[in-house]
This record gives C-alpha cells, sequence and structure tokens, in this order.
C-alpha cells in the first residue's frame, strides 16, 4: 500500500487539502490529533513525560496540560527537541498500527507539520507539500487565530522548516495560494498515486 505524506507550514491549508483526499475515500492519518492521543492513553509514553517535565505534565483529570508542556518547550530548543524524541517514536508505532488497518485501500494519506522534523518522512513512499506564500498564510492565520498577534505567528513560522525546503524535498506541490483551484491539483494526484497502486 502507497503512504503519502502531507506537510507544509502553518497557515497553507494541508487540512483543507487532507479532507479532499478523504472526501475521495482515502485514509487520512492525522498526526497532531493523533499524538495528542497518543500521549494521553499510552501507558509508558505518559510515565516518560512525567518523567522528564514533572508531574504537573498531566491535569488530575489525565488530560495533557498543554499550556505548562508550551510554557517549558517553546522557547526552549533542547526541551522541545527532547518532547519530539519522546513522542514522535510512539506516534509512528501507532502510524504503522493504522495502516494496517487500512487493509484493501489503494494508498493512505498522514499529515503532519512535522514531516522532516520529526523524521516521518523516512516512512512514507512520497511527499506533497501544500504551499501558499507568506501574505496568504498571515492573513488567513489572523482572522482563523484571533488570540495571535502577527508578531506571534512570524514567530511560529520562523521556527518551521522553510517553504523552500519542503518543496525541494517534495515529490509534489499542491499549490493552496488563492490563485490556483485546488481541487483539480488534488484530482489529478489522486488519479496518479490510483495508477501508481495498480501497476
Amino acid at each position: 500500500m502507497l503512504k503519502i505524506g502531507i506537510t507544509g507550514g502553518i497557515g497553507v491549508g494541508k487540512t483543507v487539502v487532507s479532507r479532499m483526499f478523504a472526501l475521495l475515500g482515502i485514509p487520512v492519518y492525522d498526526s497532531d490529533a493523533r499524538a495528542k492521543w497518543v500521549m494521553r492513553h499510552d501507558e509508558a509514553l505518559r510515565q516518560e513525560l512525567v518523567a522528564a517535565f514533572g508531574q504537573e505534565t498531566f491535569t488530575e483529570a489525565g488530560e495533557l496540560n498543554r499550556s505548562y508542556v508550551a510554557s517549558i518547550v517553546f522557547n526552549n530548543p533542547e526541551r522541545l527537541e527532547q518532547l519530539n524524541g519522546l513522542v514522535h517514536p510512539h506516534v509512528r508505532q501507532d502510524f504503522e498500527s493504522w495502516v494496517k488497518a487500512q487493509e484493501g485501500k489503494p494508498y493512505v494519506l498522514k499529515e503532519a507539520a512535522l514531516m522532516y522534523e520529526s523524521e516521518a518522512w523516512r516512512q512514507m513512499d512520497q511527499i506533497i507539500t501544500v504551499y501558499a506564500p507568506l501574505d496568504v498564510r498571515l492573513k488567513r492565520l489572523l482572522q482563523r487565530d484571533t488570540h495571535r498577534t502577527e508578531e506571534d505567528i512570524r514567530a511560529i513560522i520562523a521556527k518551521q522548516l522553510s517553504e523552500e525546503e519542503k518543496m525541494a524535498r517534495a515529490a509534489h506541490v499542491v499549490y493552496n495560494d488563492d490563485q490556483r483551484l485546488v481541487i483539480p491539483q488534488v484530482l489529478t494526484l489522486h488519479a496518479q498515486f490510483l495508477s501508481h497502486g495498480n501497476n
């Protein structure tokens, strides 16, 4: 089964593109949502996180204390690397289990913002990068994330791998730039992946 990764920086519209594939009947693994699930439900990982970041990592109700963890890692690259180093291997295992459950599907998609940073690209056969120029991303994010300032958004973007590098490393680019229609691009890729699976 073909495993296709889909990535791109904040505000490019990865999730919109992933949903289009989902509407075509393709299973989509949402790395961000699954990472949250794994952090809550994988007992071994929970113990590793508490050992690394303290009891406050989880609330009394057993939920991940996101604001506490964010306060530790946001401006501390070493601690962020430590967090990712604990979480990403468990998410990779979860993805492999999930893929086995999708038997009979022509291909699957894994949506991940940190496709390269987490080494998740190594599990993929091909990568799609979704691209949008910075001004379009800023406009979208200021409308969507009303709690964030432009400065906040630029700080997040500055910490992510550059779009140029993501595009250079990807087999396919979907342009979600408000200039080109996205659906025809998705349908073209879908047809390619189906024909690849039938060869």
